[in-house]
């Protein structure tokens, strides 16, 4: 039971976790830190498995369970978070607010603690006298649209689970790659922080409900759509076969040295565009074949 690739598994689900309380304290910028960590121990989970010869069903349920924590009910959480957020500027952008910014404290951390704070105080209708917030009506409960994402990354894995043909390619949108997209957009709030100019209208712009919420949707059904996307599942190394796969990881390594972080949502969109055209040309060979 306790195999180190078992370990591994465990290890994901512990950095789950640990982004879900740094998130709920404020810390939504170290989410991200330990998302990347749970994505190294998913790959190394498996990839030990397969090499000590040791995989088998109670690896792949601990997976899912790990996966579920990680990948499903973390990016919801962020979205939930980033949904009080705007809503905290909205509030605070008004002429009858009692508070004149968002950002209160000198630390972003602090400061997004702060709004969660006041939000969950008005929710629970135990709202804070000396601060109000007054989150109210759309403010208020727009963020439970963010838990579509956990409750499709729940089928999306399950579905991953029994269905056979996700062998060299993925049917729908991984979670992984869901919670990627979904954890660059923290980093451009903290990049954002004490800033002005471009960095500052991409961040809040990310953030609208209009642009925020139809990412989540976009996504979530993205999980258990029936679309073919790349898997990065060498059957061999040669070129022929693998152009798309090739394409995906060296431009993706050129944008991320270029533009750091913020290379994950354009490398998102690249891996969905490619995945797409890959597909025009494999059923097109394959009516070469039959033809």
């Amino acid at each position: 039971m306790f195999s180190l690739p078992n370990i591994l598994t465990a290890s994901n689900l512990i950095c789950g976790i640990l982004a879900i309380l740094f998130s709920m304290m404020g810390r939504i910028d170290m989410a991200p830190v330990f998302i990347t960590a749970a994505l190294l121990f998913d790959f190394l989970d498996g990839f030990l498995a397969r090499k000590m010869g040791i995989s088998g069903e109670l690896g792949k349920q601990l997976d899912s369970l790990a996966d579920m924590v990680t990948f499903g009910v973390v990016p919801g959480v962020l979205c939930f978070i980033l949904l009080i957020i705007n809503g905290g500027v909205e509030i605070t952008s008004l002429p009858e607010s009692t508070i004149s910014s968002p950002y209160l404290y000198d630390s972003f951390g602090m400061s997004v603690h702060t709004i969660i704070s006041f939000y969950f105080a008005d929710l629970t209708g135990n709202p804070i006298a000396s601060a109000p917030f007054h989150f109210s009506g759309t403010t208020l409960y727009l963020p439970f649209i963010a838990l579509l994402i956990p409750f499709f990354s729940l089928f999306r894995l399950a579905k991953f689970n029994l269905d056979t043909r996700q062998s060299d390619r993925f049917l729908g949108l991984p979670t992984p790659a869901n919670t990627l997209f979904f954890m660059a957009i923290p980093l451009f709030l903290w990049d954002a922080w004490g800033e002005t100019g471009w960095k500052v209208i991409i961040a809040e712009l990310l953030i609208k409900p209009t642009v925020l919420i139809s990412f989540i949707v976009l996504f979530s059904l993205l999980l258990v759509s029936e679309i073919p996307l790349i898997a990065l599942k060498f059957k061999h190394f040669s070129w022929k076969g693998n152009e798309f796969r090739y394409v995906l990881i060296l431009v993706s390594i050129v944008l991320f040295v270029l533009l750091s972080f913020r290379a994950i949502p354009i490398i998102l969109f690249l891996y969905l565009i490619l995945s797409i055209t890959d597909n025009f040309f494999e059923k097109k060979r394959k009516h070469e074949i039959q033809g």
